[in-house]
């Protein structure tokens, strides 16, 4: 019999990946381009829509070739993109403006008129205002009333390039339910836009797309496509979801009370969930769907999580790093086995990890802080520290999930990233939330998670669950260490305290700073 495969295309924000898999998930080629990311003035971000679709058309064709595949034996295929940003289309599928990054700040003064109505907004849509979909929306409409009035329709950037690939029409704009709890305007539970938030902002949801199932076919490559991939004509494109949802796919997050850790760039923590419960509370957490029916997850995340690991290597870690590097070393792995020799706790040393702000809940005026240092610190202690306060915030955020469904269980964490390499901080991680920590067989996530999308979409799988959990496999369980967790518990509570009772000196700071 024939082979068959199936294709992932992650647009992510530092680049875009594209993944051929076979019917067993055997990753079969794999092609990566880097995004060049455009900075027009200070707290701008933009990506410019034609070299979104590039790089989707160069990987996949990259891939083909390096596989030797033939485009007849490819099922499907389907995209998941950065969440948060939104770019548009015209009646004609042209773009009248850039990708408007979720990393873009323009849009700020608009958060606080959406703030107004954060209760409804987070009660209907799942997630608090920031700079995302509803801000940037806004400022379109209010800050270049000449370009919003060519704007068909708002897309995220997997929609454009399924849609572009597809020779949809303006009119024939679709994004998936997985996106929509950053939009300000959805009621996502119901998968539906919301008249009564739309109507709060006199936003025309004619300027919305349609809201699709991730596995939806929403058309097929054209002629154009198939002769820029190498894809044959008439291949099916399904929707797809965006990059958090396929990474949790790809990951095997598909029973309630499975924790989902991503140790890279940002630290992100989200819990897998059987009904839909919005934070309106706290305003920390986002609640979003995954794209197995009747699933969600709790999320939230530090911004530079793991960033900050990168700045202590190059501004503290000096002597470390050269001599890593003459002993032929990851520098980490140097950190990690001097941070193993402090106890936990760090001897009551408390690090703030939010560098660059603190975004749930949104407080941009957070800084990173080191509490309670003494002359019996050593670096160890301050590179300890940091790890733990990671693993702090992230108890932070298991305790507003417990607290919104005290029922939960939660079973254990799946950690992906650059970070997951650290047996170190896994345990770290383990031991303050109380819960196991175990590392997968693979690292292409996401890629992973849109083949499985783009095969049930086609008929090559019939269960999305049931194929994650097949291609998915556990490396190494970590247990936690119940002492530790036990030392670990008050020094959450003095931390969250910390981060109350510091906030007023940091606004005042940035006050006196602008």
């Amino acid at each position: 019999m024939a082979a068959t495969y199936v294709i992932g295309v992650d647009l992510g924000t530092m680049g875009t990946k594209s993944a051929v898999f076979d019917t067993e998930g055997r990753l079969v080629a794999e092609a990566y381009e880097e995004s060049r990311l455009i900075y027009p003035r200070p707290g701008w971000v933009e990506q410019g829509p034609d070299e979104i679709y590039g790089s989707a058309v160069r990987t996949i064709r990259e891939c083909l070739e390096k596989g030797q595949i033939d485009a007849g034996a490819v099922a499907g295929i389907a995209f998941d993109s950065q969440m948060a940003g939104i770019g548009t289309v015209d009646a004609e599928w042209g773009t009248p403006t850039v990708y408007d990054s979720w990393l873009d700040t323009r849009c700020s003064a608009y958060i606080p008129r959406l703030k107004e109505h954060q209760e409804q907004i987070i009660r209907l849509t799942g997630g608090f205002p920031t700079f995302s979909h509803g801000a940037k929306i806004l400022w379109w409409m209010h800050e270049r009333p000449e370009t919003f009035q060519k704007i068909a329709k708002f897309v995220v950037p997997g929609g454009y390039v399924a849609g572009r690939m597809a020779g949809l029409a303006g009119n024939e704009a679709f994004i998936d339910r997985t996106y929509i709890h950053f939009s300000c305007f959805s009621d996502t539970q119901a998968g539906v836009w919301s008249e009564e938030l739309m109507g709060l902002y006199e936003v025309d949801q004619a300027k919305l797309p349609r809201i699709v199932e991730p596995w939806e076919v929403i058309g097929q490559v054209t002629r154009e496509a198939a002769r820029a991939t190498g894809l044959k004509q008439g291949t099916p494109i399904a929707a797809g979801c965006g990059d958090q949802a396929a990474g949790m796919l790809g990951a095997a997050m598909t029973s309630p009370g499975l924790v989902f850790d991503v140790a890279g760039t940002a630290s992100v923590f989200a819990v897998c969930l059987d009904r839909f419960v919005a934070d309106t509370q706290h305003g920390t957490l986002f609640t979003a769907s995954l794209p197995i029916p009747d699933l969600y997850y709790a999320l939230a995340y530090i911004n530079g999580g793991g960033l900050n690991l990168r700045w202590f290597r190059d501004e503290l870690a000096y002597y470390e790093k050269a001599e890593a590097e003459a002993a032929g070393e990851s520098i980490y792995q140097r950190l990690d086995r001097m941070a193993a020799s402090v106890p936990p706790g760090s001897d009551n040393l408390l690090f703030l990890p939010h560098l660059g702000g603190r975004v749930c809940p949104s407080v941009p005026t957070t800084r990173g802080v080191y509490f309670g240092l003494n002359w019996s610190h050593s670096k160890a202690h301050l590179y300890r520290a940091m790890l733990e306060g990671v693993g702090y915030e992230y108890a932070y955020y298991l305790g507003i999930v417990q607290s919104l469904l005290p029922e939960l269980d939660v079973q254990e964490t799946r950690v992906i990233g650059g970070g997951a390499r650290s047996r170190l901080w896994n345990q770290i991680k383990s031991d303050i939330l109380g819960v196991p920590y175990i590392t997968l067989n693979r690292e292409e996530f996401g890629v992973l998670g849109s083949a499985i999308l783009a095969g049930y979409a086609t008929g090559v799988f019939d269960d999305m669950a049931e194929t994650a959990r097949r291609f998915t496999q556990t490396t190494q369980r970590i247990e936690p260490d119940m002492q530790a967790h036990a030392r670990y518990q008050p020094l959450v509570a003095q931390y969250v305290r910390l981060l109350n009772i510091a906030q007023p000196m940091f606004d005042t700071l940035a006050i006196e700073g602008s």
